[in-house]
């Protein structure tokens, strides 16, 4: 006897093959036939899925869930988009804990009730299954967490005895099962990390068959010489490479992005292992701090925010951002949609513009965000218009360009609902197969199912994910391509996708008929192994 049959439906094995109507059959938590079944094959549980789709589950290959998930299991914004892997470590990761960064890394988890009982990667991976969870979890080394453990959050070069105990911590963490190098070269201190230092620990994570994957160092007009700079580390250190979220930033920049895509092509075509991925949005998220030049966040995030309470100090930030042309052309204070924000005396201003808020208030809009920073003493949610449609289009219409969220997976109930947030967070896998296959075009579905699966657990090293054949794991997805949308907006953003009825995590049903069961079947996955 079979544990599950998924009977009629429309086969789709993640390869971007035509689909064909068949069953598929799991015994445990491993696919074990995908072929037509006599109809009184016996098995414990059956998914009628005629009409549906079916096909693998969804990876994530950047995902923020490292502290949600642990606060709340359910992971419900993905789970019903169809997630079933979640992959972390943009920068940071929740492992190894340096002991500089420590403090404020348990400040953060207790505001989701979360004790940081870990201290390497892979503990932390594993005190999430054992919490208990829908989806399975993975997760790059990040380089800003390694940059923290060995020189801290000073703005120099690693030298040389830093640079080896990074290097010794990173080969540790390899052979326990982390699937390579994240970096985030935007926000300080990752930023102070130069290539040297970026190849000698993505050196040692190639050596393990692992992956680098990059918020590159510029995504305006310096663009094209930040992929110069991913290039030549995937190059030289022998790992697979990924560039996480390609965009052009800011409407000057993007022409840019036609040739940012041909450099990536004609790496690929020298074979330079080499792919990206985007969240389909033309607005970004991030801090309302990262327009603030990296040389004022040496020390950490505190002591940015006592800087900017020393009036002399602050006058400097303030003409760095004004030279800048921060919030007058890059970006327009009317493009700065504030989100998030903690302080009483500011959440009236959730959801409003820059502009907005500096036009009630009275001030110069760089003075506003200044206050913003320093009053709220963390970090200020933000989403910033900054990306073109066509140019969002025609990314996704590259066979290499794979999907993420950049978000958490959270639900609409709770703290979540009291700010906004980036409907990125409930959308962008919905969002891919509705808008962008079935109303535009863009993409036709087998070849969506194909970015969203295979492709991420090729660059991942998830070699039994990805894939609809015996053998592989038995994640996978029920659903109504006639129906699967997005529906979250900036102006009401807490809102479920739709059309995703089931969804299967390795053997076990989590979602069925849209509504997740009790079980937290998710896993802490290892590069090329499978389960921890």
């Amino acid at each position: 006897m079979y544990d599950l049959i998924v009977r009629g439906g429309l086969v789709h094995d993640g390869r971007g093959s035509d689909a064909r109507a068949t069953d598929i059959a799991v015994a445990g938590d491993r696919v074990v036939v995908v072929g037509d079944l006599p109809a009184d094959e016996p098995s414990a549980a059956v998914l009628d899925a005629a009409g549906l789709v079916v096909c693998p589950g969804f990876i994530n290959p950047l995902s923020h869930s490292y502290l949600s998930v642990l606060e709340d299991g359910t992971s419900l914004g993905e789970l019903v988009q169809g997630v079933t892997t979640q992959i972390f470590g943009e920068g940071e990761s929740l492992g190894p804990v340096p002991a500089a960064g420590r403090a404020d890394l348990e400040r953060e988890a207790a505001t989701y009730g979360v004790e940081v009982t870990w201290n390497r990667l892979s503990q932390y991976l594993s005190t999430v299954e054992r919490s208990g969870c829908t989806q399975n979890v993975a997760s790059l080394i990040g380089a800003e967490t390694m940059r923290v453990l060995g020189v801290g959050y000073d703005d120099r070069p690693a030298d040389a005895a830093e640079l080896d105990t990074m290097r010794e911590v990173v080969a540790e963490e390899m052979a326990d099962g982390a699937l390579g190098i994240g970096s985030s070269l935007i926000y300080a201190p990752g930023s102070y990390a130069d290539t040297e230092e970026l190849v000698a620990l993505c050196e040692v994570a190639g050596r393990y068959g692992g992956t680098y994957a990059s918020h590159v160092r510029d995504e305006g007009s310096g663009l094209l010489s930040a992929i110069d700079e991913l290039l030549e580390i995937v190059r030289r250190s022998g790992v697979q490479g990924e560039m996480w979220h390609l965009k052009a930033a800011g409407q000057p920049q993007w022409p840019l992005m036609e040739h940012a895509l041909a450099k990536l092509q004609d790496a690929r075509d020298q074979g330079v292992p080499i792919g990206a991925d985007v969240y389909p949005y033309t607005r970004s998220g991030t801090g309302l701090s990262s327009t603030i030049p990296g040389r004022w966040h040496e020390g950490g995030a505190d002591a940015l925010y006592d800087r900017l309470a020393d009036p002399d100090v602050r006058r400097e930030i303030r003409a760095d951002l004004v030279a800048l042309g921060r919030y007058g052309d890059t970006p327009n204070a009317g493009d700065v949609l504030l989100l998030r924000l903690r302080h009483p005396d500011n959440t009236q201003w959730q959801g409003h513009t820059l502009a907005e808020i500096a036009a009630d208030r009275g001030q110069d809009p760089v003075d506003t965000a200044l206050d913003v920073i320093a009053g709220e003493r963390t970090s200020v949610f933000t989403a910033f218009r900054s990306m073109s449609e066509d140019n969002l289009r025609r990314q996704l219409a590259v066979p290499w360009v794979g999907v993420c969220s950049d978000a958490a997976s959270i639900a609409p109930v709770g703290r979540s609902l009291d700010s906004p947030t980036h409907p990125r967070a409930y959308g962008s896998f919905a969002r891919v197969l509705g808008r962008y296959t079935r109303e535009l075009g863009v993409l036709t579905l087998p070849e969506a199912i194909r970015r969203m699966t295979s492709l991420p657990a090729s660059t991942f090293g998830l070699t039994d994910r990805g894939v609809l054949e015996p053998g592989y794991a038995a994640d996978l997805v029920v659903l109504d391509p006639d129906r699967v949308a997005d529906r979250a907006t900036f102006a009401e953003p807490h809102q479920l996708s739709v059309g995703v009825r089931d969804v299967v995590v390795n053997g076990v049903v989590a979602l069925r008929d849209g509504e997740p069961t009790e079980a937290r079947p998710g896993r802490a996955l290892r590069r090329g192994r499978g389960a921890v």
